[in-house]
């Protein structure tokens, strides 16, 4: 369904991404795993076209969207969801849950979207006129991923989810997640739980210095020596 290859970002001299290629399947969630500084979030903004980048291939349930403006790539059916969530802390629930639809594809359905958006954070239901800034981290997280759902993504780009969130909510996010796949919602995931995001995820990539280094099966990243000593504790 999200088909990427030859990307790269520069920020001045500086290479973050250098030839890159990943895609994400329909149904599959697919986890980037890299250090920081890695090229983990110059992915995502690229792809969502946020910033700029060069030679790049990037396709869309087959449409191309490489040199499309992101709100233009928000209505062809991809949302990201940045690190720091980016919601509007004044607003209420419901307001930045109904700005998320603003896109044309999802006006139609946008009590249909609310509704499954509210099945999958039921929290949020007893909080939508609650200003957004007077809530806990995960309930934030949860109006940020809720927000971006109700542009009706066919594809939805994760930015570290979980960062500051304590072991019990990062349960229920990792949950959701599962079920926002199971509606038929790929997910790109760049996430710091490396542990927790390779047990939910079909798929994943190694990034280091703007470079894709390795690739495969959740089981079997989790399977390797170097990853297990990298990213999941393993001496």
């Amino acid at each position: 369904m999200l088909e990427v290859s030859h990307l790269s970002v520069a920020y001045g001299k500086h290479r973050a991404l250098d030839d890159v290629k990943i895609s994400v399947g329909e149904r599959e969630i697919v986890v980037i795993l890299g250090a920081n500084g890695s090229g983990k979030t110059s992915l995502l903004k690229a792809i969502a076209g946020i910033v700029p980048k060069s030679a790049a291939k990037i396709s869309l349930s087959g449409r191309d969207i490489a040199a499309m403006r992101a709100n233009d790539i928000v209505e062809a059916g991809l949302a990201l969801v940045p690190e720091g969530r980016g919601i509007f802390g004044e607003l209420t629930v419901r307001e930045n849950l109904l700005l998320g639809a603003y896109a044309k594809r999802a006006r139609a359905k946008e009590k249909e979207n609310l509704e499954r958006t509210l099945s999958l954070f039921p929290k949020l239901s007893q909080r939508m006129e609650q200003a957004a800034n007077t809530m806990s981290g995960g309930e934030q997280q949860m109006v940020a991923i809720g927000r971006a759902l109700m542009s009706a993504p066919d594809i939805l780009l994760l930015d570290e989810p979980s960062l500051g969130l304590s072991p019990l909510v990062c349960g229920e996010l990792f949950a959701s997640l599962g079920k926002i796949r199971s509606a038929g919602i790929g997910v790109l995931l760049v996430e710091q739980n490396a542990k927790r995001s390779l047990q939910i995820a079909d798929r994943g990539y190694l990034i280091e210095t703007g470079r894709i280094t390795g690739e495969g099966s959740a089981a079997q990243l989790r399977d390797d020596p170097a990853v297990q000593r990298a990213y999941l504790g393993v001496e």
